[in-house]
C-alpha cells in the first residue's frame, strides 16, 4: 500500500527523497520504496523519518 502520508508530509516540509534519506540515513531509494509501499521500513527507520518530519507514527503509517 502507497504511503501518501508519508510523501506529503515529506512534500510539506519542502524535501526531496534524497534530503530525508540523507537525514535519516539510508538511501533515496529507500525512502522511495517505502513511500511506493514496496518496502516496510523498521520501526527505527519509522522513527527517524517521523522526528525528521515532525509527525507522530500514528499520523505517518497507522
Amino acid at each position: 500500500m502507497k504511503n501518501l502520508r508519508m510523501k506529503a508530509s515529506r512534500a510539506g516540509k519542502d524535501l526531496s527523497q534524497q534530503d530525508l534519506a540523507e537525514q535519516v540515513g539510508v538511501s533515496r531509494q529507500t525512502i522511495a520504496a517505502v513511500e511506493k509501499g514496496d518496502y516496510n521500513p523498521t520501526i527505527n527507520l519509522c522513527i527517524a523519518i517521523c522526528e525528521a518530519l515532525d509527525v507522530t507514527l500514528d499520523q505517518l503509517f497507522w
